[in-house]
């Protein structure tokens, strides 16, 4: 179906690396390091629930332009906090710094990944486009072994702008000297991966393994990263 592309462009958190497995075993560990219990948190589930709800709501504000990193950051665990009922003077505000330094280090990557990956490098050129922030996407590559699939990795950091903004697109196809036409953009979120790309005239991929509602334009859609072996 896409045997005519030459450049494949991947989202990283969410599509490649296993965003929420990765956030769910650092908090774990924090859970228990902070003995968050003693402050009357009782369950760590919940505690991960709320977390990843107020996480993912920052993230699509961060998308959009609406938000910058360091309120995404000061933010979503103070509110999951709060929300959980503890007092702001209880928070422990070393929190973030701590959930920073250890999540990017998780190398859980979603099934099939580095299988497809080496398939598909040796008939394509891949890239990332990523709006995570650059030292923690750094890492996330380093340490899951990613660097060596991939030729660039933009990060919208650099740029200066976030995906859906068709900027950083055109700054990633002129990086990899790509034509729209031969190239295309695998991505979980339909905001900025998927519309991002359709609004700036690249086919787009949407990485759906929660099997989510897909929308009538959006032509394409996977459920796992295996089925990108039988389009391209």
């Amino acid at each position: 179906m896409y045997h005519h592309k030459k450049h494949i462009f991947f989202d990283l958190d969410h599509t490649i690396w296993d965003f929420d497995r990765n956030a769910e075993e650092t908090l774990n560990e924090l859970y228990h390091t902070y003995d968050l219990c003693s402050l009357g948190l009782n369950s760590c589930a919940d505690f991960i629930t709320t977390y990843t709800e107020n996480n993912h709501q920052l993230w699509a504000d961060y998308h959009l332009g609406k938000i910058t990193k360091d309120f995404l950051r000061s933010e979503r665990f103070s509110k999951t906090f709060i929300q959980l009922g503890i007092q702001p003077e209880k928070v422990p505000h070393q929190f973030e710094n701590d959930y920073v330094n250890i999540s990017p280090t998780k190398t859980n990557l979603f099934d099939g990944a580095e299988e497809v990956l080496g398939y598909l490098q040796q008939k394509y050129t891949l890239h990332i486009i990523s709006n995570g922030f650059k030292e923690t996407t750094l890492t996330k590559m380093d340490l899951s072994n990613l660097n060596p699939y991939f030729e660039h990795v933009i990060i919208s950091e650099d740029v200066g702008v976030n995906k859906p903004n068709p900027l950083i697109f055109e700054y990633a196809l002129d990086k990899a000297q790509a034509r729209k036409s031969e190239s295309i953009m695998i991505g979980d979120s339909l905001e900025a991966d998927v519309y991002g790309a359709m609004g700036f005239g690249m086919d787009t991929i949407f990485f759906n393994p929660l099997r989510k509602d897909k929308p009538a334009d959006v032509e394409s859609e996977i459920s796992h990263l295996r089925e990108l072996l039988q389009l391209f």
